[in-house]
């Protein structure tokens, strides 16, 4: 068992640490937010008074951030680089969705000082973080993701070396950009099924068995009432926001334009995202873009 240090506890980084924490480890957990430390603390975390106090005797560093300025700042460039403060030979472990390009900076950086970093971007929503079966997608060298691998093992499911470096946020934007697009159809299927008085259950369970199943269908549903235990249950509260699907899939389409990959659907599921966000729903859940093609209640 391992002291880590687990530095960003929102919906997602809280129940990975809860999951660390229950698997035996001792995890020194920070969050700015209270609240959420305070949810880490009850799950058998311990609480760290900041970043640096997480760090204490830790030989492996987690960060779990909404995006690249705040993990190069965490890390490098403010006030207090947690770089100027690991223990040797420590391993950091950023899960952190950013730009490719900014883990391979944070790595050589890294590499200079003889620090280890690994980029590890993870999929499987909050669902999959409650219950441990998330997907990891690793950037860093063979020997850095074997020494990763037991405390991933300990958050996920499935675990993947998708190359060097920058590798596992490469994988990623293409991942979350086919689940944007994904997405946005399903609610366009759903939407227009329902238009002609088709029962949304009925019609989700003719879809996930013919050509048209996929992930939103299966354990995702956008429809509330369809499906328990999903965020359209609860008011679209509690999963992947929109505000973070629209920074992913501008992260893919900047992706694209550095490697002139044509990426038409992808640009259009971002409008439509970026178009639901601007009626005020950047806060919601992801799968809350059905209410972009429904009729506005007065």
């Amino acid at each position: 068992m391992a002291t880590i240090g687990f530095i960003g506890l929102g919906n997602m980084g809280g129940p990975m640490a809860a999951n660390l924490a229950k698997a035996g480890h001792q995890v020194q957990a920070f969050d700015l937010a209270a609240a959420a430390l305070e949810h880490a603390v009850a799950a058998g975390c311990i609480e760290a008074t900041s970043a640096v106090d997480a760090l204490s005797d830790a030989s492996i560093v987690i960060t779990m951030l909404p995006a690249g300025k705040h993990v190069e700042g965490l890390l490098l460039t403010g006030p207090t680089p947690l770089f100027d403060h690991l223990a040797k030979d420590a391993l950091v472990i950023d899960c952190s969705t950013i730009e490719a390009d900014i883990a391979r900076s944070i790595a050589a950086t890294a590499e200079a000082r003889c620090i280890a970093f690994i980029d590890a971007p993870v999929s499987g929503g909050v669902g999959g973080a409650q219950a441990g079966t998330l997907t990891f997608i690793v950037g860093g060298s063979t020997a850095q993701f074997d020494r990763a691998l037991p405390v991933l093992q300990d958050m996920g499911k499935n675990i993947f070396h998708a190359g060097d470096h920058g590798a596992g946020q490469i994988a990623k934007a293409c991942n979350n950009m086919l689940l944007g697009i994904l997405m946005a159809g399903t609610c366009e299927a759903l939407n227009m099924g329902m238009k002609n008085g088709l029962d949304p259950k009925v019609l989700s369970d003719i879809m996930k068995q013919s050509s048209g199943n996929n992930w939103a269908l299966q354990v995702y549903n956008p429809v509330p009432g369809v499906m328990e235990n999903v965020p359209a249950t609860n008011g679209y509260q509690g999963g992947f926001q929109v505000d973070l699907m629209f920074k992913d899939l501008g992260l893919a389409m900047n992706l694209s334009q550095l490697s002139a990959s044509p990426t038409p659907m992808g640009s259009a599921a971002r409008g439509l995202f970026n178009l639901h966000k601007e009626q005020g729903n950047g806060h919601l859940d992801f799968s809350s873009l059905i209410g972009l093609y429904q009729p506005k209640s007065s």
